[in-house]
């Protein structure tokens, strides 16, 4: 089979498309004839090297796919055979013709709902939707996405609107992209900074941040009192040592400041949660984006327009 694997940390051109052998699946695995493989986020990550040891020079990237499962491990009831479904593959094994992933890890895809969509929603909103519960948002309160453009933060601004939030505020880097947020729920367009029109909020109850780095304290201020900030992902690096200062400084606002993974969630209503999300999609409910779908072979491609800031929504790779 093709794969996509990391020959050098660093840039795309680090990226290498390869011969492999094909997949065998373990006692609890099932074997993925891939239609779509979705380019996250922590793929980039991963791929820059900046997450450290425990990630080898050849490994396959990516973490989710969907498909048609082939075949099954010993443990796993043949039924699942020549069934669509959506996996999770770990940190590694998407970017490929064919993947393995864990029984527990997989969902069946509803009719009505395609591959590409399934992998531009199936991490991304369920981990919004957990993010936002994380969070404890009410009804009537004011949330920020920073980072929307993403589709973790374009699934996190429609269910924010769904669940009531009085507002739903976003950062992003252009007014295009802004004007299509708004269609999708949003309220106000802040920029990058988090600074928007006269008659933006200033302060949130919610923020939920997608890009961490440098300007997470810059965020913190913007918490109102009892204001939670949940980081969901550090597309941006990581936040600078000492921006627990930030909190010290607004001591009696009782702000906080919570991470959040969806390896925190238990498997059963995680997975009760993604599946109820893909029937919403497939009713129309809950959009999805894809930005772009690309061959397997152009997976550097792709990164490269994620690392340039091009990219709104999810891109997704086809064999």
């Amino acid at each position: 089979m093709r794969a996509v694997t990391i020959r050098a940390f660093g840039d795309p051109s680090g990226m290498e498309l390869v011969d492999l052998p094909a997949p065998t699946p373990g006692h609890d695995q099932v074997v993925i004839r891939t239609e779509a493989i979705g380019v996250g986020g922590v793929d980039a990550v991963i791929r820059r090297g900046t997450l450290g040891a425990g990630h080898p020079v050849g490994m396959v990237l990516g973490s989710e796919v969907a498909g048609v499962v082939t075949e099954v491990g010993a443990e796993v009831d043949p039924v699942h055979v020549g069934r669509r479904v959506w996996a999770f593959t770990g940190t590694s094994g998407g970017y490929a013709e064919q993947a393995l992933a864990r029984i527990d890890d997989v969902v069946p895809i509803p009719e009505g709902l395609s591959s590409v969509d399934a992998v531009s929603l199936g991490s991304a909103a369920t981990v919004a939707h957990f993010a936002l519960a994380h969070a404890h948002v009410r009804a009537g309160e004011t949330v920020l996405v920073r980072g929307a453009a993403g589709s973790i933060g374009i699934a996190a601004v429609q269910i924010a609107t769904r669940q009531g939030a009085s507002s739903v505020s976003v950062t992003t880097s252009s007014a295009d992209r802004g004007q299509r947020l708004r269609e999708l729920g949003a309220t106000h367009v802040l920029d990058r900074a988090g600074v928007g029109a006269p008659d933006a909020p200033t302060e949130f109850d919610v923020v939920i941040d997608v890009a961490g780095g440098a300007d997470v304290p810059r965020f913190i201020d913007l918490l109102a009192p009892n204001g939670r900030l949940v980081l969901v992902g550090a597309v941006a690096g990581f936040p600078p040592p000492d921006f627990g200062m930030r909190l010290m400084r607004s001591f009696q606002q009782s702000r906080s400041v919570a991470t959040f993974s969806l390896a925190s969630v238990d498997p059963g209503e995680r997975d009760a949660v993604r599946a109820a999300q893909f029937d919403a999609a497939a009713r129309g409910e809950l959009r999805t984006v894809v930005d772009t779908v690309l061959p397997l072979a152009q997976a550097a491609e792709a990164h490269r327009q994620m690392d340039d800031g091009r990219v709104f929504g999810r891109i997704v790779l086809v064999p």
